[in-house]
């Protein structure tokens, strides 16, 4: 047993492969999603990892030059976007910062708060942020926010044609109906548009670098506002970022992570550095179990989190 904190590069690249290998094993009892056709046609033993910390060093495994969308992790980074755009106030007019104990897809949780997007983590609160980018129609929206991430994080997301095209085959009841609520209740305008808009942001494709560098912009604020904006969906991420498994992570893990359906995780280790995984295999609640299991057993052994 390690006893005390361990900075990130202390890790060897042969607990990298021990924990990919276990967490592989480990998917073998999760699910792929079946209600986006194209990602229940991927590799269910595929696994990477990327571990870039703040001093410069990463560790990796698996096939780094794969593509996979990343889903509801571009969550944290539309957040990100919009208090800096925006400000607290705005945000925080349309959504609210509350955990919620039901699925993602929630439409009981929306209507049993009044059609009040409870945080945005989920896919309520989300769809409320896709509507306040700027831009004349989804394309435009999209664009804006792939761009604005690129330049900050200097990665290479692109929207995936095929990822999307296979979204809008097989149209999302659920997310039909929660942006129908957002917009009798006021918090959504030109619902079409807003959901085309989430549905194309989701389908952002990225490397395991990607993610990674992306999760350093939350490590590296620039100016105050940067700050504070990222304190905040840091926050989020760990009270908020996993559904409604989010409470049980907190206290047996206890850093920001945020899931995708895709099998994209990304975690923050404070003032350290970011952890990327994508596995495919999800549990019920809809999260990575290799990733998970990964970034559970480099945490625990390092001592990382964040209440230490």
């Amino acid at each position: 047993m390690n006893i005390g904190f361990q900075p990130i590069y202390q890790l060897t690249q042969e607990q990298v492969n021990t924990w990919v290998e276990e967490g592989q094993q480990r998917s073998q009892f999760g699910q792929l999603p079946s209600y986006i056709p194209q990602l229940a046609q991927v590799n269910p033993q595929e696994f990477v990892v990327k571990i870039l910390t703040l001093q410069g060093q990463s560790h990796q495994a698996g096939n780094e030059a794969l593509r996979f969308p990343v889903m509801s992790v571009i969550k944290c980074f539309l957040l990100l976007n919009r208090l800096l755009e925006l400000g607290e106030e705005r945000v925080f007019q349309r959504v609210g910062v509350q955990p919620s104990d039901q699925p993602f897809n929630s439409l009981k949780q929306l209507e049993s708060d009044g059609g009040w997007p409870r945080n945005p983590m989920i896919n309520s609160g989300a769809i409320a942020l896709a509507g306040l980018l700027p831009g004349k129609d989804a394309d435009t929206r999209c664009q804006y926010l792939c761009s604005w991430l690129n330049q900050f994080a200097n990665c290479q997301l692109v929207l995936d044609p095929d990822i999307l095209e296979s979204v809008r085959s097989a149209p999302n009841a659920k997310n039909q109906a929660l942006v129908s609520t957002l917009a009798a209740a006021g918090y959504v305008e030109h619902p079409e548009i807003t959901l085309d808009t989430y549905n194309q942001i989701c389908c952002l494709s990225a490397t395991i670098s990607d993610l990674a560098k992306l999760g350093l912009l939350l490590l590296q604020p620039t100016n105050l506002p940067w700050e504070i904006a990222s304190r905040t969906v840091k926050t989020l991420m760990l009270t908020c970022g996993l559904y409604e498994t989010s409470g049980q992570f907190a206290v047996q893990v206890g850093v920001p992570t945020k899931s995708g359906v895709s099998g994209a995780v990304l975690s923050i280790i404070p003032r350290q550095g970011a952890i990327a995984c994508y596995s495919p295999p999800l549990d019920q609640q809809g999260n990575s179990i290799g990733s998970l299991f990964f970034i559970e057993k480099m945490v625990r052994t390092l001592n990382l989190s964040l209440f230490n």
